[in-house]
């Protein structure tokens, strides 16, 4: 109904405007842009875009007013963007204002609706989440150190003649390699590699490039038996790679932070921990803001091994009748190993006792296969088992099993552009829904090269150490582009899933895990009555200020609190705008600006006097107050506003929500002190054509 009104009323108001235009030759541009824009706007009511609509109505009445026959077409202009600028900040804050008064101040649901921006409590006024999280720098660390350990595979194959030109080794060059060294990277040790040579005189292949491509970050120490080498990443590349490690982390989770818009969170760091503040009640927000920060975003592709039966070979080993533990059993699988070929394999599956929860059967299945002896150059992974009700087609997670991949990864998030959740298109679709991802040159070509030679095997692609799926390579893959599925769960959840893997995609991974070490629900930080002193405090320094330029300037000074108030006005639609938490350095910031505003008030009051002194007219006196004191104003709000910039690029929680308040008080403090205090002063001297000025 209320569509209707809107839409008719609009378009009622636009043909008035064409009308009036067609019958006044004076007025006919401005009349007629009004039309064009008000027509504009009944057509944006029609398919509910409420902004649209809202823009060009204010455009249509920017438009109407500069119809009128009043002082000159330059006047009307600014008076128009005054107003039109007044009533959008006047609607924007209209829900804020409904809900901080508990309701008192009314609010149509339609307004309520349509303008979902509000300006919120921050962390120290009204309490929020505080997380603590620990960054699992050791496996940061053991991710450099895997990285030497490719790159020396790499070099030596080079070296032995097995492998030439810029490309990485292939698989079976790689394996040449096994006849002439063994290369062992220790598990419980995450900054050791060991290599020994099968004949001493190979040693020699620890050549000066060799030698010097390490020397910087490892330590080497040759055993006297002259074949075997310990390489250890050095101290002070450690501290290094910890520092980096939780630093990297924190932008990171900023960036995830950034992207759920809570841009009022506070993320701080205090050694190897992450300190998380989020203002806010909202228990289902908290609960999503724990999943995408957990989330590491550490996303592999990697080719399984299935040319090897490890898990049946494995067990064979403890004897002819091998006493499982409970609830562990091996599936035998015929797997595709090439074009025609086929391999027959086992993998360890467990199911989920009635007892535990998933992640719980995951370390009975870790602890026992960790017992078989996994080959250095190999790794077991785990990929979720689900069962469908043949009623509601609905699946649900039931266990774990177990893949035997080799432990270089093929392709990884590193080379991942762009990452976006999509619905499923295929006939076969249900609803369901994937993330579809992008590459980057050099990774496409590497998806493409690895596809490319290994048709009819398994590529493992996994997820936060979890293989979320290991299809068969049909064909090679160009194009840069691959799909990650999200299970087999309902449409809806599958949506969720996909949207929040492509937020941690496009935000980045995590350097290392993260586990939480403390969670908080926190009261105002600073108390209810330091909060009450506070912004009584501000009020009544604003109140002050502002009586003052009364009582000081008269008429001018209710003029420049005018001015002031409708700055005060600008400044919380536009964070209202922002989503911004309010915070009490924020209000600050606000009875900081409100000063600014009266003192560039001041400068051109002070200046108007002086030309009246000097004998000129109140127009000539209004028109040299104004430009004479520019300079002075602009220099004094730049000079300002590059403070303000720096602190919001550099101070994070509280100072960050300042800075922006002292940035957007500035800009606003410019708007209403030079243009809208003008449109005022020219309306008193040549609308009333005033001979005297009431300046005190």
């Amino acid at each position: 109904m209320l569509q209707n009104i809107l839409q008719y009323g609009l378009l009622g108001l636009a043909l008035v405007c064409a009308v009036g235009g067609y019958l006044s030759k004076v007025r006919r541009n401005s009349l007629w842009i009004a039309a064009v824009a008000g027509g504009s706007a009944a057509a944006a009511a029609h398919y509910d875009s409420f902004w649209v609509m809202v823009i060009f109505a204010l455009i249509m009445l920017w438009s109407a007013i500069t119809a009128a026959r009043y002082i000159d077409l330059a006047w009307r202009v600014k008076l128009g963007m005054v107003i039109a600028t007044g009533l959008l900040c006047i609607l924007s804050l209209w829900p804020t204002a409904h809900r901080l008064s508990s309701g008192k101040v009314p609010c149509p649901q339609y307004i309520k609706d349509n303008v979902g921006f509000q300006m919120v409590a921050g962390l120290d006024l009204r309490g929020g989440l505080r997380l603590v999280y620990t960054v699992d720098v050791e496996e940061a660390i053991r991710d450099k150190r895997d990285r030497y350990y490719d790159e020396m595979r790499q070099m030596l194959t080079t070296s032995f003649g097995f492998h030439s030109g810029d490309k990485p080794p292939t698989r079976d060059e790689l394996a040449k390699l096994n006849d002439k060294i063994e290369m062992d990277k220790p598990r419980a040790k995450a900054d050791l590699i060991n290599l020994v040579f099968k004949d001493a005189s190979d040693a020699s292949k620890l050549d000066e490039r060799f030698n010097k491509r390490f020397q910087w970050e490892m330590t080497t120490l040759r055993q006297q038996d002259g074949k075997t080498f310990n390489f250890r990443i050095r101290t002070e590349v450690e501290s290094q790679i910890r520092e980096r490690a939780v630093t990297q982390a924190k932008e990171t989770i900023l960036r995830r932070v950034d992207e759920l818009g809570l841009r009022e969170a506070s993320v701080t760091v205090r050694d190897e921990d992450i300190i998380i503040e989020v203002p806010g009640e909202d228990e289902k927000t908290f609960k999503e803001i724990r999943e995408i920060i957990s989330k590491t975003a550490r996303l592999e592709f990697k080719m399984l091994d299935d040319d090897t039966d490890f898990i049946g070979t494995a067990v064979k080993k403890l004897g002819p009748k091998p006493e499982l533990p409970a609830g562990i059993r091996l599936e035998a699988q015929t797997q595709s190993v090439g074009p025609g070929k086929t391999n027959q394999i086992h993998a360890a599956v467990i199911e989920k006792q009635s007892n535990e929860t998933m992640q719980q059967a995951l370390d009975r299945l870790k602890a026992w296969v960790e017992t078989l002896g996994v080959p250095s150059d190999r790794e077991v992974g785990y990929g979720v088992v689900r069962s469908t009700d043949p009623d509601t087609l609905v699946q649900k997670e039931t266990g774990w099993q177990t893949y035997y991949l080799f432990s270089r990864a093929d392709v990884t998030g590193d080379q991942i552009r762009d990452a976006s959740a999509q619905a499923d298109q295929g006939s076969q679709s249900l609803g369901g829904w994937h993330v579809a991802l992008t590459f980057t040159d050099s990774g496409g070509e590497r998806f493409e090269e690895i596809t490319g030679a290994n048709i009819k095997r398994r590529f493992a692609i996994i997820l936060d150490g979890k293989t979320e799926s290991a299809p068969v390579i049909q064909s090679k893959i160009a194009g840069g582009h691959a799909q990650i599925t999200m299970g087999a769960s309902d449409p809806q959840t599958q949506l969720e899933e996909s949207r929040k893997l492509e937020l941690v995609l496009r935000s980045g991974a995590l350097p290392a895990p993260i586990t939480p070490s403390n969670e908080q629900r926190i009261g105002p930080s600073l108390g209810l009555d330091s909060i009450k002193q506070g912004v009584k405090a501000a009020a009544i320094g604003s109140a002050v200020v502002l009586i003052f330029m009364v009582i000081y300037y008269h008429r001018a000074g209710f003029i420049a609190d005018i001015a002031v108030l409708f700055n005060l006005l600008m400044q919380m639609a536009v964070l209202a705008g922002f989503g911004a938490s309010m915070t009490l350095p924020g209000i600050a910031g606000l009875a900081l600006t409100i000063g600014m505003a009266v003192d560039a008030n001041v400068l051109i009051n002070e200046r108007i006097r002086e030309e009246l002194r000097a004998g000129k007219s109140v127009r000539a006196a209004v028109d040299a107050g104004y430009d004479r004191a520019f300079a002075a104003i602009f220099d004094g709000h730049v000079t300002t506003l590059l403070s303000g910039l720096v602190l919001a690029q550099y101070g994070s929680g509280p100072i960050k929500g300042f800075a922006v308040t002292l940035v957007v008080g500035i800009v606003a403090s410019l708007f209403t002190t030079v243009f809208s205090t003008r449109v005022i002063f020219d309306w008193w001297a040549r609308g009333l054509k005033a001979k005297t000025l009431s300046m005190g």
